[in-house]
């Protein structure tokens, strides 16, 4: 669960990374959520690496490549955050990182966009959609966005009567500009 979590967080902070033109991610938030025995858990991923060249004028040309490092979920449970980075779930030793490339961009309406990215857990890829919003503020460029993903399709975990499949991902970053 906790690793399902984690990797949603990855794919929030991914998709925060979105900006007009390449620009440095100043601060991040990825967050995951999973019911477990019926109950809402969470926790977060940090280490976002990002090469994002995003322009809502420009969407053809935009693109994003971000990676969160796995051993960086948090779920303020220090035996489950390990649990979750064992081969029963991330398997971190052997796949460090979630990554998120950008396929296509399309405008919504207003400030509202969607992306189309290859998410890669454990060696395993998904075309996924990413909505999200991008708004311009003082000298920053503001990127929220929240996504659901099926954990058992990048083999985190096993079938459970007890813990969700479904795993919810939100992100929060700011862009330098």
């Amino acid at each position: 669960m906790k690793k399902i979590v984690c990797l949603l967080f990855i794919f929030a902070i991914a998709s925060t990374a979105f900006k007009p033109g390449q620009s440095a991610v100043t601060r991040s938030a990825i967050a995951f959520q999973i019911k477990n025995l019926g109950i809402n858990t969470g926790g977060s991923l940090g280490g976002l690496k990002a090469n994002i060249e995003f322009n809502p004028a420009n969407l053809a040309a935009s693109s994003i490549q971000a990676s969160v490092d796995v051993n960086t979920i948090n779920t303020d449970n220090s035996s489950r955050d390990d649990h979750l980075k064992s081969d029963d779930f991330f398997d971190a030793a052997r796949y460090p990182s979630i990554t998120m490339r950008s396929v296509s961009f399309r405008h919504r309406s207003g400030n509202h966009f969607s992306g189309q990215f290859n998410l890669t857990i454990k060696n395993r890829s998904r075309l996924i959609e990413v909505p999200f919003t991008y708004t311009e503020k003082d000298n920053a460029r503001l990127l929220k966005g929240s996504f659901k993903i099926n954990r058992l399709d990048f083999g985190v975990g096993e079938s459970s009567m007890v813990l969700s499949n479904e795993v919810t991902v939100s992100i929060d970053a700011e862009l330098a500009r």
